[in-house]
This record gives structure tokens, C-alpha cells and sequence, in this order.
């Protein structure tokens, strides 16, 4: 089962890339270790920091729904000077 369900390319993240941080969402049940282990086994990399935050609700109606849909996780990535994750050098 993959922890990281896809990398994220937003205006903060792209700001994010110049301090070598890293924005992925993940899946709403997985903890920091299991992140944290899967991106350093899948991209032979060393994280140095990790913050992670449930992304908010979407506004809108909602018909007699009971509870709140689950919603992915993203989490905030960062890497020790020198490494770098391929799906985002520059070529």
C-alpha cells in the first residue's frame, strides 16, 4: 500500500522547492513514521523535518449527510542539504 498518493504544485509549494521542501498528499490514515520511511526508502533520501495538516472542508450543501467525508493529508517535506526527490529536478 503506498503511503504518498501524489506530489502537490502549488504556488507555496514551488516556493517551498528553493528551501529544499517537498509537498506531497498522503493517505488520510497513515502517521508521520510511515511517511516518513516510505520517501526515504522510495527516493533514497534522508528527511530532516516532516509537517503534516488536514486539508479543510469543502463548503457547499450537503443533504441530510451524517458525519464529513474524509479527506486526504498533506504533508510538508524537508531534506537534508545535497538531496533532492527526481519528480521535481530540473532538467
Amino acid at each position: 500500500m503506498d503511503e504518498v498518493k501524489y506530489p502537490v504544485l502549488t504556488e507555496k509549494s514551488i516556493r517551498l522547492l528553493e528551501r529544499n521542501q517537498y509537498t506531497f498528499n498522503v493517505d488520510s490514515q497513515s502517521n508521520k513514521t510511515k511517511i516518513k520511511n516510505w520517501i526515504e526508502n522510495f527516493f533514497d533520501v534522508k528527511v530532516i523535518a516532516m509537517n503534516s495538516y488536514r486539508l479543510p472542508e469543502k463548503g457547499g450543501k450537503r443533504v441530510s449527510m451524517i458525519g464529513h467525508p474524509i479527506r486526504c493529508k498533506r504533508v510538508i517535506i524537508t531534506l537534508r542539504t545535497g538531496d533532492s526527490i527526481p519528480l521535481f529536478s530540473e532538467q
